[in-house]
């Protein structure tokens, strides 16, 4: 292998002084389906802080908790009906703490999700706001308006929830007459709220003051590019919004004015020793993302190009390389992730064909893992094993990358997308908005499968808040625990090894002479190798591969990726 003359740069800091975040490896926890410690079929607060040596083992260095606050799940539990507390079904404010002090015992750091969009409809504010009326103060912290047509009954704009259906919703007034209409753009029990009232900028300082003082150590923010709205009159409509460009001064994505808001918080995560950390959810323009991951701004945001990438060399140098470059542009470091709670996990992604879609799938029980059929055939459009051998290969890529690493329940156990779940067991609102033609994305949430035997795997007592299907149990963490070569023993020997290759955020692309293999180099002289192709690639010069499986020595096979030490050896 010889240098590349391209080099890819990132900021270098180094040693003691470094932030934990900027290389760590955060495990995201999506807590109604984690471990439920009280049996209600429901993950809990104690159900997390009972498997605390799990994740220990696992060797992760954070963990973030998506939302577990009082809600009524029209958005599982991004519909937040109360930011200062925790509900009730997943445990006390007390089960928090003693989780929180757990984890930290542990060496682990907590982040925790932050919903500033957008409230539930439950949420003491809109209920004050529905009670109070027209021209109240209360409707002010959101965003009201009358509707169209010459009795107001159709919506302000034809604008679209991005759940589906209608972007408004019409309330009945107190005194029982239809009223006004409301904006939400996602869910009707999510209303969007109106970040130019000061009492909403005030109540979210409370609320980050209020989880930092307990300890947490850093916020993932939800859609934090559309927070700020222009809504002057008249409204334009949905064609007209989307001919204008996302450049910090579209009326609803993206403005430059959200900046403002962060820059407040970044006072308050500062004013705590040492500083509480941040990472924005912006769906956003490449060029544009550096602005949310500046320091003074929220100081790092997530890359989500690898999300949407086919498992092809040539997508994943492009994206690795314009993300280097961003995250050196904005000061931060870079974030990497194959899977979260909003997408299909990557071991059916990669095991797909490009063009199996979502809708068209259905399983087979009796051939678990492998059995991903188009609807209405009978050949498996899944090669699961293709799928967990791409997974593992693109997990260890970015384990190797500068930068932090976001892993998501599950995807150690090599787990695949259940989609045989029974219309009446869903509960993503996109099913229902858009009446079935997008499953939505409860095939990523379904509880984790901790044991081959029992009602629910593992999870509890007793039941899963979304079914489990049969072939879970051949993922289960008992079973893989007991498997030297399963993707659990992978993922914990990767954990493990990468404290030992992380060095100054830089790396160096070096040449392969194949367009499906890439290989990079790290300062302190490790060296990662990524055969994309299906042909064996040999490594030369008498390196010898200490690899698991059947890969011959010196060779690396098909789909796989190996990290060699500076004295050549895995």
């Amino acid at each position: 292998m010889t240098t590349s003359p391209d080099l890819a740069l990132a900021p270098r800091p180094t040693g003691e002084d470094a932030p934990w975040w900027r290389q760590a490896v955060v495990y995201q926890i999506y807590p109604r389906s984690f471990a439920d410690a009280n049996g209600d079929g429901l993950g809990d607060l104690p159900g997390i802080t009972s498997r605390i040596d799990y994740l220990s083992a696992l060797g992760i260095d954070a963990v973030w908790l998506s939302p577990f606050y009082p809600s009524e799940l029209a958005d599982g539990g991004y519909d937040v009906a109360d930011y200062r507390d925790v509900d009730p079904r997943l445990g006390t404010l007390d089960d928090f703490d003693r989780m929180l002090a757990a984890l930290h015992e542990h060496g682990i750091k907590v982040v925790v999700d932050i919903v500033p969009n957008h409230t539930s409809d439950r949420h003491a504010w809109f209920q004050e706001a529905l009670a109070a009326g027209r021209g109240s103060a209360a409707r002010e912290r959101y965003i009201f308006r009358e509707g169209s047509g010459s009795d107001g009954s159709q919506p302000p704009t034809d604008w679209l929830s991005v759940f589906g259906g209608s972007a408004w919703e019409r309330v009945t007034e107190p005194d029982g007459t239809p009223g006004q209409w409301y904006l939400h753009n996602f869910a009707k029990e999510q209303p969007d709220l109106n970040w130019d009232h000061p009492e909403v900028h005030e109540d979210f300082l409370t609320t980050l003051r209020f989880w930092s003082d307990r300890g947490v150590d850093g916020f993932r923010i939800d859609v934090a590019h559309m927070l700020t709205k222009d809504l002057t009159e008249p409204l334009p409509s949905r064609d007209e919004l989307a001919l204008l460009p996302q450049d910090g001064n579209h009326p609803l994505i993206d403005r430059d004015d959200v900046h403002e808001i962060y820059a407040e918080w970044r006072e308050v995560f500062d004013s705590y020793d040492p500083p509480r950390t941040a990472v924005a959810e912006a769906w956003v323009h490449p060029s544009r993302i550096h602005l949310y991951a500046r320091p003074e701004s929220l100081g790092q945001a997530f890359n989500f190009d690898l999300l949407v990438a086919d498992f092809d060399a040539g997508q994943f140098r492009r994206i690795i390389s314009d993300n280097l470059a961003l995250a050196a542009q904005s000061g931060s470091s870079s974030t990497w992730v194959l899977s979260n709670h909003d997408v299909v996990r990557h071991a059916t992604r990669y095991g797909l064909p490009n063009t199996a879609g979502a809708d068209g799938w259905r399983h087979d029980d009796e051939r678990p893992g492998g059995a991903w059929l188009l609807s209405g055939g009978t050949e498996p459009a899944l090669d699961g094993a293709k799928g967990q051998r791409r997974a593992a290969a693109a997990t260890l890529f970015i384990l190797g990358l500068p930068g932090s690493t976001y892993l998501y329940q599950g995807e150690e156990l090599g787990l695949h997308e259940v989609v045989e779940i029974e219309a009446s067991d869903r509960q993503d609102p996109t099913f229902f908005r858009t009446a079935g033609a997008e499953i939505g994305r409860d095939g990523c949430r379904v509880p984790l499968p901790w044991s081959a035997e029992g009602a629910s795997l593992g999870f509890g007592a007793d039941g899963s808040h979304l079914p489990q299907p049969a072939w879970f149990s051949a993922y289960a963490v008992d079973v893989e625990e007991a498997d030297p070569g399963s993707t659990l023993a992978l993922y914990r020997r990767a954990l493990r090894l990468r404290h030992e290759l992380q060095t100054d955020e830089r790396l160096e692309w070096l040449e392969t002479g194949r367009d499906d293999v890439l290989a990079f180099a790290r300062p302190n002289g490790w060296r990662v190798v990524t055969n994309f192709g299906v042909a064996p690639y040999p490594l030369g010069d008498g390196e010898v591969l200490l690899a698991s499986g059947e890969s011959p020595e010196g060779v690396v096979a098909g789909e796989t990726t190996v990290w060699l030490a500076p004295d050549g050896t895995r």
